[in-house]
């Protein structure tokens, strides 16, 4: 297992997992976690998967990030891409959440407004937990009755997700800590709306030039002004974590 240790905010050499846990614990009440990686010239993906970019310890704190999460919010196309299955934590995280109070498994919820879901998808199908999809209201009709069967579907926009309302749907139910794991278009869209509290991004070593696009795209500029909280170091790769600036819960 490779070693991570703490340059901020104090240091510290090979943080175990209960150390790491309690570095990224989430302030109490609604808060919105994104979580990406990135190559030093901002390559959000090679081979146009994310996956290709982290190594062990990425790999390490991505599994850990997700154990304190209510709810895993994720575009259905990113979903497709990087071949998700079902959102099934292993039983070590389990234990370690419920003996803190969390619900033995947190939802999946998928964002997507033509609903190319599969409802036969293993996503659905070995689901722990009824997974939730976020549609629009234009979202068609036929596959919305299909995913119904094995999802609650959701409106949360008329022709375009609304992040505002992904947000108070979530809350509603009582999925206050959010853990986003992408895409860019969907970091893109609640950047835009002011519905990010947080990034947490792993800055591999290398280099990838090629197509590959940023973590966040949207049509129009976000400017968002973020604090440094954390720095972890991993070897050569560095894992980094923001809070939206003037923000003091977490």
């Amino acid at each position: 297992m490779t070693s991570i240790r703490s340059l901020r905010p104090a240091p510290a050499a090979a943080l175990t997992d209960d150390q790491l846990l309690q570095s990224y614990a989430p302030p109490a009440g609604p808060w919105l976690r994104m979580n990406f990686v990135s190559s030093l010239d901002g390559a959000v993906t090679r081979d146009g998967l994310s996956g290709g970019l982290g190594d062990d310890a990425d790999h390490r704190v991505f599994e850990l990030l997700r154990r304190w999460a209510d709810v895993v919010l994720l575009g259905a196309g990113t979903a497709r891409a990087e071949g998700y299955g079902a959102m099934r934590l292993p039983e070590e995280s389990e234990r370690w959440r419920v003996a803190h109070g969390l619900a033995p498994q947190p939802v999946f919820a998928l964002v997507t407004r033509r609903l190319e879901l599969d409802p036969d998808s293993p996503i659905f199908t070995d689901a722990p937990v009824r997974p939730l999809v976020l549609t629009v209201a234009e979202a068609p009709a036929e596959r919305r009755a299909a995913l119904a069967v094995v999802a609650d579907v959701v409106e949360v926009g008329t022709s375009e997700v609304d992040p505002a309302r992904v947000r108070e749907e979530l809350g509603r139910r009582g999925l206050a800590r959010i853990h986003a794991e992408g895409g860019p278009s969907l970091f893109g869209a609640f950047l835009t709306a002011g519905a990010v509290d947080e990034l947490c991004l792993t800055l591999a070593p290398t280099l990838e030039a090629g197509p590959a696009g940023r973590i966040a795209h949207s049509p129009q500029a976000a400017p968002t002004a973020m604090e440094l909280a954390a720095v972890l170091q991993a070897g050569d790769e560095l894992l980094l974590r923001y809070r939206r600036a003037g923000d003091r819960k977490g």
